[in-house]
Formats: structure tokens, sequence, C-alpha cells
């Protein structure tokens, strides 16, 4: 993967039942760890960040100057922003494919980590089918105590041209070591780069 150039997005869930999750500093974590992936991937070194809950928002992408504070610079004083309250995916990852396909197409794929603490609607599941057309990977990322019946499905999928997403669940991402999320985070994507590749989804 040290050869890999990849652009990274974060979509993080905002739904009422992560309140806890961003007042204790783990949200904060979350974009911390996951901005060393954009900063291996991304030639910029850009993270692009979405939240969402029954509504979505485009943040500013966090970088290594600015990513101490970003979810209490850009999250939890953004007055501007829908909070807290109840989730739906689909109208995100639509925005996340508007954003990577028409507003900003490039022939480099997309990494997309997912983090979600449960309850998905059933509908995402004809967003990640319609867009495995597309050269974006999405990686759900589950946490804390829910059941994720619907995203433990994802690799049993059926009517895609590859298969374009994965999901892991950790309860605490706090008590997990670089090594196991990393490890976890990119079980998936290097064989989907190659599939992708190889079904010219991703262009030479």
């Amino acid at each position: 993967m040290t050869q890999v150039a990849a652009r990274v997005g974060l979509v993080l869930d905002i739904s009422g039942s992560m309140l806890n999750l961003y007042k204790n500093g783990t949200v904060q974590e979350v974009v911390e760890r996951i901005l060393a992936v954009a900063c291996k991937f991304d030639d910029d070194a850009v993270l692009d960040v979405w939240v969402y809950d029954n509504e979505y928002s485009r943040l500013p992408s966090a970088t290594e100057k600015d990513f101490e504070n970003y979810v209490l610079n850009h999250i939890m004083n953004n007055r501007h922003i829908h909070k807290f309250g109840r989730n739906n995916e689909p109208p995100v990852m639509e925005d996340v494919i508007r954003k990577y396909t028409v507003e900003e197409d490039s022939a480099l794929p997309v990494f997309i980590i997912f983090i979600n603490d449960g309850g998905v609607v059933k509908q995402i599941k004809k967003v990640i089918t319609e867009s495995a057309v597309q050269p974006i990977f999405w990686q759900f990322v589950g946490i804390g105590n829910s059941d994720f019946e619907v995203l433990k499905r994802l690799d049993s999928m059926e009517g895609r041209i590859v298969d374009n997403a994965n999901f892991f669940h950790v309860k605490d991402i706090a008590a997990v070591s670089d090594e196991t999320l990393y490890s976890q985070l990119l079980n998936e994507f290097p064989l989907w780069l190659k599939e992708a590749k190889n079904k010219r989804i991703i262009r030479p």
C-alpha cells in the first residue's frame, strides 16, 4: 500500500446516539487517526470530512496544520450544521459520490471511511450497489454496542460489478492499537483496487 495514491474522505455519524462520543473526545481521535491514512495516500495530505444525521454537511478538510480541536472548532461549535437528530445515510453518500465523480472528477480512486454507531437505513444498499461502477470504496466502521445488522451483510450483497464496501466493528476505538486499526481499515481496499483496475472502474 505504500505506493497507493488515493483521495480520502471521512463521513461521521452525528445522530443523537453519538453525542457522548463527540463530548468525550472519541470522534476527535477518529479524525486524527484517519488523517494519518489521508497523509499516506493523498498528495496534498488532505482529509475531506462530512457529518450527517437526518441532514448532512460538508466540512472544511482536515490537514496536519489544523487537525487539533477539529471536532470542537468545526462541528461542536458550528451553529450552521444540523446535529444529534436521527440518522439517514443515503443523502450524504450521494453527496460524496457527487463531489468525487462530478464536481472533482479524477483518475484517482477514493477511499471513504464511514463512521457509524448503528441503525443505518436499508436504502444504503441501493446507493452502494449503484456506486459500484464508480472509483469509490466504502469502508464502514461500526463503533459502540449496536448490532449493525445491515452493515454486516455488505459483503454478501449481490448485483455489483465489484465488491465496493467493507465493514468492521470496534466497541471502543480508543482502545484499539494503530496497527490493528489500520490493518482492519485497509483489509479489503487493496483487493478492491486490483479488481476495480481490472474492470476499468479506475482509469489508468
